[in-house]
């Protein structure tokens, strides 16, 4: 048997000398991150992920159906208290169906393409995205392209705006996608509004992604509301979650009409 040798491994060579290139890219100038002290807290806020009850769940207004999709490198576990809440609040939750977030390709991209507009029409009627993260760009990029299939998006800490290399975790994204964070292997306009009602929760304390990326400016989504929690915490936290309860139970204005 031929022994194994960077020569017979060339393929994986390669990839490995590509990541650590996209591991050493340095950090464009001017283009601000959270601070490292909001970053700490971050891995502090981990053991409480999960801690802490709200307020009782009130039925929902309209029963709604609702996919769930994970941040960069969680499992939809991780989103388990959203949608228990969800679900106790008469909502039709389901996750997206594709385990762990690791990128987008254009495999996965299509799978989430098709199941969104299967749930669609199950339910006959447009599914509620509602994305952490990376998972709220899928969210946008979906309703940008399918809309009839989406009732709303609402984003949680999620970096639609802006350089895509403000936050603390695009290094680590290229590493373990193996491609550049502003050249994703689908095609995407993330800062282009969705033409569908657009929500974007952020925060102040987010030590992963910078504030006005998730918050991004009025032509780039229709609301922006803050809440004081960290990047991990959007997943779980009950002030999150109750925001969400809010979000989706919110009768948007319809567009005025032209005579």
């Amino acid at each position: 048997m031929k022994p194994l040798s960077w020569d017979t491994l060339g393929p994986v060579r390669a990839q490995v000398l590509h990541r650590a290139a996209l591991a050493r890219q340095p950090h464009p100038e001017g283009v601000r991150k959270p601070p490292l002290a909001l970053l700490a807290r971050e891995f502090a806020s981990l053991w409480r992920v999960g801690q802490g009850r709200g307020d009782a769940v009130l039925p929902a207004r309209q029963a709604q159906t609702v996919m769930l999709l994970p941040g960069f490198g969680a499992h939809p576990k991780r989103m388990r208290p959203m949608f228990e809440a969800l679900t106790q609040a008469g909502h039709e939750v389901h996750e997206w169906g594709l385990g762990f977030n690791f990128g987008p390709t254009p495999q996965n991209f299509a799978f989430l393409m098709h199941r969104v507009g299967a749930l669609a029409r199950q339910g006959r009627r447009p599914v509620v995205l509602v994305g952490w993260s990376l998972g709220g760009l899928f969210a946008r990029e979906i309703a940008r392209r399918q809309p009839g299939a989406v009732a709303k998006v609402i984003t949680m800490g999620t970096p639609f705006s802006g350089d895509p290399r403000a936050n603390n975790a695009w290094r680590a994204y290229q590493v373990i996608t193996g491609h550049a964070v502003d050249a994703p292997p689908i095609d995407c306009a993330f800062a282009l509004k969705p033409p569908v009602p657009t929500i974007a929760l952020w925060s102040p304390r987010d030590g992963v992604i910078h504030p006005r990326s998730a918050k991004g400016w009025a032509h780039e989504r229709d609301r922006a509301v803050a809440i004081r929690c960290s990047h991990l915490g959007f997943a779980s936290d009950p002030r999150v979650i109750a925001q969400v309860l809010c979000q989706i139970d919110h009768e948007e204005e319809l567009a005025p009409t032209s005579a």
